[in-house]
């Protein structure tokens, strides 16, 4: 039997919300091993002179704990 914990993450990017995830995934796992997924819990922008300026993601990521 695995034992997954989760730690909650928030990213952004100026491109989109997938790669906000990536974004992520890719800081998380400089210091997390054995991550098994991510939850995208939250979607938001930021908005400056009424156009989008970041794309936002609040993910939810699970690993095995050994």
């Amino acid at each position: 039997m695995a034992v997954l914990k989760v730690v909650e993450i928030l990213a952004d990017s100026e491109t989109s919300w997938e790669d906000a995830t990536r974004n992520a995934v890719k800081k998380a796992s400089e210091s997390i091993k054995n991550i098994r997924s991510a939850f995208v819990q939250t979607q938001t922008v930021t908005v400056e002179n009424g156009n989008v300026k970041k794309f936002r993601v609040n993910v939810k990521i699970s690993f095995e704990v050994n």
